[in-house]
């Protein structure tokens, strides 16, 4: 009888891991930072529009509530 062939688990990347990783190649890291950066701005100033938008919201029904 002869022993099977030890099995390698290996992860499978996930998108985003295989997009940085291609990303890696073609962008200097000076480039990937500025790109990092810029979306995390993005990301940033949703939350803030997403705030301002709750804040009159709140502010228009406490308006509307008063006699």
């Amino acid at each position: 009888m002869q022993a099977a062939p030890p099995v390698r688990a290996t992860a499978i990347p996930s998108f985003t891991t295989a997009l940085r990783a291609v990303e890696s190649l073609l962008m200097s890291s000076g480039q990937r930072t500025a790109r990092r950066n810029a979306w995390t701005s993005v990301l940033e100033d949703r939350r803030r529009a997403k705030d301002r938008v709750e804040t009159q919201r709140v502010i228009e029904q406490s308006l509307s509530v008063r006699p």
